[in-house]
């Protein structure tokens, strides 16, 4: 995507004229608030100067046990606050003189050719923030030509030629044996998907205590939040709850498992969850097209520090031999620049597009995602680089190092 002032011009005259952004909204079900049809020219959409405007608008339009579901780390939630401190101890050194009238944000990944470095991370949850939230958030992805790492249920919106679409897995019965491998690639093939995450850091469930304190029942993040007219809950009947052994039915998958699932499919195979040297290499050396740092939003393992401190020890053992993706805490076109510099190809966001959803629907989504992407290329050009290309460890320093 080329950036000039008579393009940029002629993309806001166009985006303003849209209707999938103007007027208003459905409330989810069950809230007591709605947005009014805005008056001529006084669109609410517009009014977020950034994407953390969008919280706010979020959490007044949620029923508390949602927000919490959205907002919540696990535990201590160290690991939540330390997403967004890591990004604070890194400081942008700009580059003078560069001559940039162009900004250009396209890349190549796994095949794909790219408008932007800014990927949409696979969250669960969505019906309990907006109806139908998977296939909205697909729907916006396709809008915004970004690519969507997905949890399921958005089959027809593939089958409509849109995307382009990455599938989650986790580690249900995905993985369990040959047979139910050849299963999920058939059908993940069958549905045009174009590639693979497989997320390796949720082999059991955490505590995520703002859920046990609410009593959340995990049904209702597909269901939404089932309250009755007086505003009253049924009683859940599998609460999210401390205190009790963990254990599973059948091992977990291992590094032998991505071999196999490797040796049974053409297509990207992205490994979500690392955080470490070792693991960054034997990523590679078992096949996968490459990995995303990332702590599950800080909603799994507490006390494992920020992505972005974990980025630079996985991008060397990687070595460039595969793509290094990112996500937590990035909320800001500096973000990504900063994470870019320390060697990520691209980035990946969540709770930020989960606010936009909450908010205003699909139109939100899109408008996070624009918001974002503007960010990072007015930023590019206020720090002297005009393309991905020109973004390196030069022009980065960590606060106290010595250069």
């Amino acid at each position: 995507m080329k950036w000039n002032r008579r393009t940029a011009f002629k993309g806001l005259a166009a985006w303003l004229g849209g209707s999938s952004l103007l007027g208003a909204q459905q409330a989810p079900k069950g809230s007591a608030k709605v947005y009014l049809p805005p008056a001529p020219g006084d669109d609410p959409l517009l009014d977020p100067a950034n994407v953390m405007d969008f919280a706010p608008l979020a959490k007044a339009k949620l029923d508390p046990l949602a927000w919490d579901y959205l907002e919540g780390g696990s535990e201590d939630e160290i690991s939540l606050r330390d997403n967004r401190d890591g990004f604070n101890r890194i400081i942008i050194r700009p580059r003078a003189l560069t001559g940039i009238q162009n900004i250009d944000l396209s890349l190549d990944l796994f095949g794909q050719k790219l408008a932007y470095p800014i990927l949409l991370d696979p969250a669960g949850g969505k019906n309990c923030m907006y109806p139908d939230g998977e296939v909205t958030v697909a729907r916006a992805a396709a809008n915004a030509k970004a690519l969507h790492i997905t949890n399921g249920g958005i089959q027809k919106v593939t089958e409509g030629g849109k995307g382009p679409v990455w599938f989650q897995i986790t580690t249900g019965g995905e993985l369990r044996s040959t047979a139910t491998m050849k299963s999920l690639v058939k059908r993940l093939e069958d549905q045009g998907c174009a590639g693979i995450c497989f997320t390796t850091d949720i082999m059991y469930v955490s505590h995520r205590e703002r859920n046990i304190h609410n009593k959340f029942d995990r049904s209702w993040g597909e269901i939404g939040i089932p309250r009755d007219a007086q505003g009253r809950l049924p009683k859940p009947r599998n609460p999210e709850r401390s205190g009790v052994y963990p254990e599973r039915a059948f091992p977990t998958p291992t590094w032998n498992s991505v071999k196999e699932l490797r040796s049974l499919t053409k297509l990207p195979i992205l490994l979500k969850g690392i955080l470490t040297a070792e693991d960054g290499a034997r990523s590679v050396e078992c096949g996968a097209s490459g990995v995303i740092v990332s702590n599950h939003g800080a909603r799994q393992l507490d006390h494992v520090g920020g992505t972005i401190e974990a980025l630079p020890e996985v991008v060397q053992a990687v070595n460039g031999r595969i793509p290094v993706l990112i996500d937590g805490g990035i909320r800001r076109g500096t973000d990504i620049i900063k994470a870019l510099s320390l060697g990520a190809k691209a980035v990946c966001v969540a709770r930020p597009y989960l606010y936009g959803l909450a908010a205003f629907g699909q139109p939100g989504v899109e408008r996070v995602l624009e918001l974002l992407r503007t960010e990072l290329a007015l930023d590019m050009g206020l720090a002297g680089v005009g393309n991905l290309a020109s973004i390196d460890r030069s022009l980065v320093r960590i606060r106290g190092e010595q250069r």
